[in-house]
């Protein structure tokens, strides 16, 4: 398989407005991936299935990342006076950069036998802005998966043949595979309770307080 800068050069030529980056991976596997912006990666996507030299043509894996928001410090340089002379001097800010969800497609080719190419999205931010276009039009494989993203992270995929929950039931509410999710008290639903299950169950329908959860870390 090509590189991945040669991989993304031949995007940005194909799909014009296109934007690409390369997100490095500093994990020993060194496995790095493309980001690719929401409003071209359909074209992308056709791109990378099409192509001679490429053809990506089994998306194997779909999978959620749920990125809350984080506090990061930058150091900015700053103009003071001080002493009737002007100076310049170095300050730590400290900035909060807004979460997202992101989701990472594992891409191969079976005529070529080559990859995986890892190819992500990412959403505006993890409130309203959390619509992606669907892949499923250019890999069948991706309509199961997207669908299970959609349930636990609550990413809506426009253009998608049939997006419903596909583990959790019509009414549940939430996403449970969000990191700030809270379990409910309620498991009056559970088919069949037990341990730690069933003392929070009891608990709720005698209308007693629910047990503390047990401490992590």
């Amino acid at each position: 398989m090509e590189s991945l800068e040669s991989i993304r050069e031949r995007i940005l030529q194909a799909v014009p407005g296109a934007q690409v980056d390369i997100i490095h991976n500093p994990s020993p596997s060194g496995q790095h991936s493309l980001l690719v912006d929401a409003e071209h990666a359909l074209a992308v996507a056709r791109f990378l299935r099409d192509d001679p030299q490429l053809r990506f043509d089994y998306c194997s894996n779909v999978t959620g990342v749920d990125w809350l928001d984080t506090e990061v410090e930058e150091k900015v340089r700053t103009r003071v006076l001080a002493d009737g002379r002007e100076k310049e001097v170095e300050e730590t800010q400290k900035r909060v950069r807004p979460g997202y969800l992101e989701v990472v497609y594992h891409l191969y080719s079976v005529a070529l036998r080559h990859g995986p190419l890892v190819l992500r999205m990412r959403t505006g931010n993890r409130a309203d802005q959390v619509h992606l276009p669907s892949l499923t039009p250019v890999w069948r494989s991706c309509e199961f998966q997207e669908r299970e993203v959609y349930d636990l992270f609550g990413v809506i995929f426009d253009g998608h043949p049939d997006l419903r929950r596909i583990l959790m039931w019509d009414e549940f509410q939430d996403h449970p595979m969000r990191k700030d999710y809270v379990e409910p008290d309620d498991y009056e639903y559970e088919p069949t309770p037990h341990d730690a299950v069933a003392e929070k169950a009891r608990r709720w329908i005698s209308g007693g307080a629910a047990p503390e959860p047990p401490a992590t870390g």
